[in-house]
């Protein structure tokens, strides 16, 4: 099932997928084999690039999802859809994207707000 869709066009989509069956990878699903599926789309869309993720209720799980495919080290929900993300230092300019693009559809996907930093050093 399609659980979300945000789309900058031309651009970046990020598509947000679950299943009610256990034994189905939801994200594998939509994929294809050899990425037959989505690259079909991505075609259709003249070569925009589309992210497909796992939609979880549980919204630090489906935070850290949204910002694929940076590494995040620590979600803390701040409110209701408020959240603060840490990431690796060399991850940073992943999760955030060019011009802001992928913190930006990550925060409309999951319908809130993402403040991204980078860990401390030690």
């Amino acid at each position: 099932m399609i659980q979300g869709l945000v789309r900058e066009a031309g651009n970046r989509s990020k598509v947000a997928v679950s299943t009610n069956d256990d034994s189905i990878d939801p994200v594998g699903t939509c994929i294809g084999p050899r990425s037959s599926r989505v690259n079909a789309i991505i075609q259709e869309l003249a070569g925009e690039k589309i992210d497909v993720v796992r939609y979880s209720d549980n919204l630090c799980e489906y935070v850290t999802a949204a910002l694929a495919p940076a590494t995040v080290l620590q979600v803390e929900q701040v409110d209701m859809r408020s959240f603060c993300v840490t990431v690796p230092e060399d991850q940073l300019s992943l999760a955030i994207g060019r011009e802001g693009q992928n913190a930006r559809l990550a925060a409309r996907l999951i319908s809130g707000k993402v403040d991204i930093k980078a860990a401390a050093r030690v």
